[in-house]
């Protein structure tokens, strides 16, 4: 099956819209494909305020319907909890509020931007999809990441080549309860990495402690700014360490 052929078959669908590259090419290639098509991006403390940013902007300049719905996501105590299945339970909240959203407004099929790279083992929000019975085209249709950014570079998509950016809930350690300060802090250290010229790196709670990770690249660029990550982060976190470990 080609995405032409989905949105032939389903020429009105709803999309859980992140502003990433998968859900912003398959927001292009549903306007593409001439489909009525309403982007739900759901704001919730687990999102940093870029991604909104980038959303409007994707969504701006294909000059498709955007839907932002505002969620508290930590009065789900299943989440706050921070379990292993944090990001299942998490998924289903989102969905479910996007569902909600869509079938008020008139829309029976909601589509994600999950793509044929993604590890349905290793991804455990992927089983709220399949129970909540949302439609993957990009994987249904068998484009890899890769694909999925060459024709996003191709459509010529600001969002070709943005790193990949999993939510801020995964900077806390498994079994620690999630808190909005500790979301807050973690968004501005990273915050401050980008705006000293990082990308694609995370900022991780190790007790009271940070813990950079980053790409081997960039440790050059970390020793030029050693001593302002430093004295930035030491006012949130106790101590500021660095994970030597290789990451692909």
């Amino acid at each position: 099956m080609t995405l032409q052929e989905f949105f032939a078959e389903n020429p009105k669908v709803a999309l859980a819209f992140s502003g990433g590259v998968d859900s912003s090419y398959l927001l292009y290639a549903a306007t593409n494909c001439r489909a009525k098509v309403r982007a739900y991006y759901v704001k919730s403390v687990f999102q940093p305020r870029f991604e909104l940013d980038d959303a409007r902007r994707l969504a701006s300049e294909l000059g498709a319907d955007m839907k932002m719905l505002d969620v508290d996501i930590l009065n789900d105590p299943q989440i706050t909890a921070n379990s292993a299945d944090r990001c299942y339970y998490c998924k289903y909240f989102i969905f479910n509020s996007i569902i909600r959203a869509a079938s008020e407004d008139g829309f029976s099929v909601l589509i994600d931007g999950t793509n044929a790279s993604d590890d349905a083992g290793d991804r455990p929000g992927m089983r709220a999809l399949g129970e909540l019975s949302i439609r993957s085209p990009l994987r249904e249709c068998g484009l890899t990441k890769a694909e999925v950014r060459r024709l996003s570079k191709k459509a010529g998509l600001f969002t070709w080549d943005k790193s990949a950016y999993a939510c801020l809930a995964t900077r806390i350690p498994t079994g620690v309860e999630i808190t909005q300060e500790m979301l807050q802090r973690t968004e501005t250290a990273e915050d401050f990495l980008f705006s000293q010229g990082f990308a694609d790196f995370r900022v991780r709670m190790i007790g009271t402690a940070a813990r950079l990770q980053l790409p081997e690249a960039q440790l050059p660029l970390l020793l030029e700014k050693r001593q302002a990550i430093f004295s930035e982060l030491k006012k949130s976190y106790s101590a500021v360490l660095l994970d030597l470990e290789v990451r692909e």
